[in-house]
């Protein structure tokens, strides 16, 4: 085995692919930059907000206001030097900062494909995305024809990771034999032309979106493996993400995934997309001048890379399944439920208020709106882990004011894939002593019923 690993990691593949995978990346997160600053988010997001969510361990990525804008602008322009290829090592990792940086700011902008580029981009800081077609190897006058085969099969593996276990999360009783929440969701699209009166409030069009949804993310990693059944498999990726792109606001997530499903297609199909892309800047290749062809890329520091990424895939194996841990239903406690591929399976909603009282027996309920923006009191009012930062916010807030013995109290109702609401917190519990840890929260109240699956 030990021999058939190294022999494996000794061999080499054509670096076109991976160059083509650079140049769609960097330009699809150039416009995602670009996109969300047209529409306005920097400034509702991250600038008007007095108050921002934290992941746990994060607390000190602080908001930079209007230097935000700053932050996006670095990050969109380190993600168009990726796509060129220009100062590569410095741009993916300039990217990769600024990007994850931007989603530590506020937890509500949580999102699978948000982790997914941040996860990505880290994935790519080890692999030789620029060894060809890059504008480093104009400056260098050094190009490379091929680099080891494991960097291209790195890609592969953290897609066919997101798309198998997106599949794995979809095998339970609600989304299977209850058809939720798509029910719920593909029946609101009543205003799409010629099928949102018709199909799309049909029984049998939801079990089938939602079985079919399953198969789809369990088997297409194998699909596109294999040569045979490759270009059919693409064929239905990108039906799949368009489809899903016109019936849910998932932003630039399809896109992603349909250009990064070509990396599965041979070298030859890479080959022609970049000789396209030669011939439509062909006034400036025409002036440059040659370049040395080299046959492989030598990885510097290779054991230590095969190290970090084996620590990488083993975590990103493991972190799924760590809501094991945790002994409550993961769709209403959530502990465990983020960074696990858990795409679309919960329609939550809540309501939650909260009351202050001190120790000379004053009390008032909190007005959510003098605090919190829309998009983060809807995340909050049915999230514990929101619940709680957000009561040592108010904690903290009143104490500074001036009341002593501050407590916190929730009231909170939350509805979960169609079901009756039901009282989700200890009322009786004062959250500004309970602490953040990685332990269950013991003051969510039991789930009234059960949800079979994995």
């Amino acid at each position: 085995m030990e021999l058939n690993l190294k022999t494996y990691l000794n061999k080499t593949t054509d670096a076109a692919p991976l160059a083509v995978f650079r140049i769609g990346f960097g330009l699809m997160m150039c416009y995602g930059m670009i996109r969300y600053w047209l529409k306005g988010w920097i400034d509702k997001v991250y600038v008007q907000p007095q108050f921002h969510f934290k992941y746990y361990g994060f607390e000190w990525v602080k908001s930079l206001g209007e230097y935000t804008y700053l932050l996006f602008f670095i990050c969109g322009l380190s993600a168009l030097f990726v796509a060129i290829g220009y100062k590569y090592r410095l741009a993916i990792i300039t990217f990769f900062i600024s990007f994850t940086y931007i989603e530590l700011i506020e937890k509500t902008t949580y999102l699978n494909h948000y982790y997914f580029i941040s996860i990505l981009s880290f994935l790519m800081l080890f692999l030789p995305a620029n060894a060809y077609f890059s504008l480093d190897n104009y400056t260098s006058k050094i190009s490379y024809k091929s680099i080891p085969k494991w960097s291209i099969d790195a890609i592969k593996l953290l897609l066919g990771i997101v798309y198998f276990y997106a599949g794995l999360a979809k095998i339970n009783s609600d989304w299977l034999l209850k058809a939720q929440p798509l029910k719920i969701w593909l029946r609101s699209k009543y205003d799409l032309p010629f099928i949102g009166e018709t199909i799309m409030q049909q029984d049998w069009f939801h079990y089938a979106m939602s079985w079919s949804g399953m198969l789809y993310d369990l088997l297409i990693p194998f699909f596109l493996l294999y040569k045979r059944t490759r270009f059919v498999a693409f064929i239905m990726v990108m039906f799949f993400h368009v489809f899903t792109r016109v019936l849910f606001p998932i932003g630039m997530f399809p896109f992603v995934m349909i250009v990064s499903a070509l990396i599965f297609f041979d070298a030859s199909f890479h080959h022609k997309v970049i000789h396209k892309i030669k011939s439509l800047l062909g006034f400036i290749s025409a002036k440059a001048q040659p370049i040395t062809f080299k046959s492989v890329y030598i990885v510097s520091h290779r054991k230590l890379v095969l190290s970090i990424l084996g620590m990488f895939f083993a975590l990103q194996l493991l972190l799924p399944f760590r809501y094991l841990l945790y002994p409550s239903e993961l769709f209403w406690t959530e502990e465990g439920y983020r960074f696990s591929w858990r795409v679309m399976l919960m329609e939550k909603m809540g309501n939650t208020t909260f009351k202050i009282k001190d120790e000379q027996g004053n009390a008032f309920l909190v007005n959510n709106a003098d605090f919190l923006t829309p998009l983060q009191e809807k995340q909050m009012s049915f999230q514990p882990d929101f619940i709680l930062e957000y009561a040592h916010y108010l904690g903290d807030h009143f104490t500074k004011q001036g009341y002593k013995g501050v407590q916190v109290y929730a009231k909170s109702y939350v509805a979960l894939n169609g079901r009756l609401s039901q009282l989700f917190i200890d009322e009786s519990v004062n959250l500004y002593q309970e602490k953040e840890s990685f332990k269950h929260k013991h003051w969510i109240l039991p789930f009234t019923d059960e949800i079979k699956g994995l």
